[in-house]
């Protein structure tokens, strides 16, 4: 959710840009996907491809096309109710777990919803004056640019139950490198403040600006890598119940977990799962698809712990925002990263609202407030997630049994 900040909206012409640029991205992800590709749902965690493509749609139509663009008619108002995702005061919805049901309407009809809602509100911004739209699309972009990192890996997590292991881009083998040592930098801490000053684009959920306190603490220099992971496992680590929370354990044991999500070993060797087919694990890449849960166990077992999201933060906000992003079109994590991008870090904090949180009213004040509970935030971005998301202010966050997504972990000390 933005900052609803009358006093600095975006031009019209920053708005187009945005929104052509983002719609563009959409149908360049989209594009390899045959129509069954586009009806995968694998969990009721993710959605098929063809249901973001229509989510996203409707999400400019919902909050922006109807109260803002007279006489707009959508082309069939029954998928308000087919592709509202949570929004309970914009009315009923599908179940989620029942998305990949839904075969009608076909791909080319919600391709066709796409253009219809594209043309509409290319009109609108071409003739409104209204900040109030311009700063509506804008969320409405940054909304699209999430959906487009979950149509990344809820793909993957879809293809990954077909035994033929495909590809959804060409197999791309990565360079030789060397094991990067792990080192610590220090931290001076002290009355720090965070969160977003709500000058520019930000979701509601990273602010406001508050201070808080840092007692000094080491980061790592580098995130954990499929190398230190190895490690990991071989002394043990996923049967060693002493490093594991009692529910981490619990789920461990009932789901079998004795690796990262996608992993198996093959002739003596790990291979993983990746958009681009099955691959040796690089060892030098971060490694990734751990739950919070195996995080906070290798962080033990390391002797050092996860850093608090503020710690992250402050260690890394003045770091130019450079990285492995959806962008590059690798689709996994690269080794020699820095602080951006490959994959994103646990940290130890519960996703809860900062000090004076209050969400916007309506339907739109849905987007984050109520999933403030029992869940953790992660920072820094994947190689799944759009570049224009990332700012240092930005938390994302997942429960602590999901793996799914991009996520890895960077190590904190104590000093």
């Amino acid at each position: 959710m933005p900052q609803l900040n009358p006093a600095a909206p975006p031009s019209r012409s920053e708005v187009q840009d945005l929104f052509s640029r983002t719609r563009g991205m959409t149908s360049r992800l989209a594009s390899p996907l045959a129509p069954e590709d586009m009806m995968l749902q694998s969990m009721e965690d993710a959605s098929p491809a063809k249901w973001h493509l229509a989510h996203t749609t409707w999400f400019f139509e919902e909050f922006i096309l109807k109260p803002h663009a007279q006489g707009y008619r959508s082309p069939d108002d029954r998928f308000a109710f087919l592709f509202n995702s949570y929004y309970v005061q914009a009315g009923p919805r599908h179940a989620r777990a029942k998305r990949g049901l839904v075969s009608r309407p076909s791909v080319q009809a919600v391709l066709d919803y796409r253009a219809h809602v594209d043309d509409a509100l290319g009109t609108l911004l071409e003739r409104s004056d209204d900040p109030e739209v311009s700063m509506l699309a804008e969320l409405g972009c940054h909304h699209e640019m999430q959906h487009q990192e979950l149509l990344v890996t809820d793909l993957l997590h879809g293809l990954s139950y077909n035994p033929l292991l495909p590809a959804y881009r060409d197999p791309e083998p990565m360079a030789v490198t060397e094991e990067r040592t792990l080192g610590f930098t220090r931290q001076e801490g002290g009355l720090v403040e965070i969160g977003h000053d709500g000058r520019a684009f930000a979701y509601d959920c990273e602010g406001p600006r508050h201070r808080v306190w840092l007692d000094p603490y080491e980061v790592a220099d580098r995130p954990v890598t499929n190398r230190d992971w190895i490690a990991f496992i071989e002394a043990g680590g996923y049967a060693t119940q002493t490093l594991w929370l009692m529910e981490g354990w619990a789920v461990r044991e009932r789901e079998g977990w004795d690796a990262p999500l996608y992993w198996w070993q093959q002739d003596g060797v790990w291979w993983t799962y990746t958009l681009r087919g099955p691959q040796p694990v690089n060892l030098d890449a971060p490694v990734c698809h751990v739950s919070y849960y195996e995080a906070d166990a290798f962080a033990r077992w390391a002797g050092a712990r996860l850093p608090t999201e503020a710690e992250w933060e402050v260690a890394f906000r003045d770091r130019p925002i450079v990285g492995n992003f959806l962008e590059s079109g690798a689709f996994r994590p690269l080794p020699g990263g820095g602080a951006w991008g490959d994959v994103w870090e646990w940290t130890q904090s519960a996703f809860s609202p900062y000090p004076g949180f209050r969400p916007p009213e309506g339907a739109i004040g849905e987007y984050n407030g109520k999933f403030m509970v029992n869940q953790y935030v992660l920072r820094g971005g994947s190689c799944a997630t759009p570049a224009l998301q990332m700012r240092p202010t930005y938390r994302n966050f997942f429960y602590p049994h999901q793996r799914w997504q991009m996520m890895g972990l960077r190590l904190a000390r104590d000093v």
